[in-house]
């Protein structure tokens, strides 16, 4: 504390506001027309919830203050959108560099391959900014730097209309999304809903426990 300010409460406050601008803000949950791209990349029951029932995750994101951060800068991309019939899909990159979409991801050591998640976000941005070339870009804690080169794939965006679809349909019906079990589960904020169930404790035998009887 220092006079009558307290600056570690501004500085959290300002952490937050550049995480927050890490995705994409939805102002209407109940809006099943308007689908972001970063909802159907992971998890659609995770995206569920934070439409519907939101959960703060535990602890701070560095990726997600660096995304907020490089937002601030001049190549910060803008919101893009991709018709789909009646819905439109919503996505946004972290740089938009003449004919190229960067993103930037945290991580803890050098990856050998991208992760599938990020491929599908880097070519779902592709095609929302009409792009043919994209780079994701890894970055250590130690500074190490990690970037792999993708162009354009059709396929691939064809499943990720496919979950859009399935999403949308979800919203409108207020249908929670199945379980998609991922290593991402055990650290994600909703896991108890996922897998831990109530259950009514019942008092059993050993006779009852093996089938037998007595005479």
């Amino acid at each position: 504390m220092m006079g009558d300010k307290d600056y570690k409460q501004t500085i959290n406050e300002t952490l937050d506001i550049l995480t927050k601008e890490t995705v994409p803000q939805i102002t209407d949950p109940v809006d099943s027309k308007s689908v972001f791209l970063h909802e159907v990349i992971r998890c659609m029951r995770r995206s569920y919830f934070d439409r519907f029932d939101a959960i703060d995750p535990v602890g701070r994101d560095f990726g997600g203050v660096l995304g907020g951060l490089i937002r601030k800068l001049p190549y910060g991309s803008k919101l893009g959108e991709f018709a789909i019939e009646e819905i439109k899909l919503k996505g946004q990159a972290d740089m938009l560099v003449d004919d190229i979409v960067i993103i930037f991801k945290t991580i803890t050591g050098s990856p050998e391959n991208p992760a599938a998640a990020d491929i599908l976000y880097l070519n779902g941005c592709m095609w929302i900014f009409g792009k043919t070339e994209g780079v994701i870009v890894y970055l250590t804690g130690e500074g190490k730097e990690t970037s792999f080169a993708l162009t354009r794939e059709k396929k691939m965006f064809e499943e990720v209309i496919r979950r859009v679809r399935v999403y949308s349909n979800l919203i409108a019906d207020k249908k929670t999304p199945i379980l998609e079990p991922s290593s991402e589960c055990t650290t994600c904020q909703y896991y108890e809903r996922c897998y831990i169930k109530k259950h009514d404790e019942k008092q059993i035998s050993i006779t009852e426990l093996f089938g037998t009887k007595k005479k």
